[in-house]
């Protein structure tokens, strides 16, 4: 992987941690102020915060795999 590459991968990861962080504060928003009348909202931002959560990690875990192999 080129340092360009790599420098793009680190961007992807930063970018999808803040999406993921983003929606972890909806779904705080939602118990904090919103439940228990706004329960029929859970299941959609619970499933957007996993999915933008596990979407991170795995781009974390590429960056980390490619830094530690020492391909760039």
């Amino acid at each position: 992987m080129s340092d360009e590459e790599l420098k793009r991968l680190d961007r992807e990861v930063k970018k999808l941690k803040r999406i993921a962080g983003e929606w972890a504060a909806q779904l705080h928003d939602l118990v904090e102020e919103r439940l228990p009348a706004g329960y029929q909202e859970i299941p959609g931002i619970a499933q957007s915060t996993y999915d933008a959560c596990k979407a991170w990690a795995e781009a974390a875990q590429r960056l980390t795999a490619h830094q530690t192999s020492g391909e760039y």
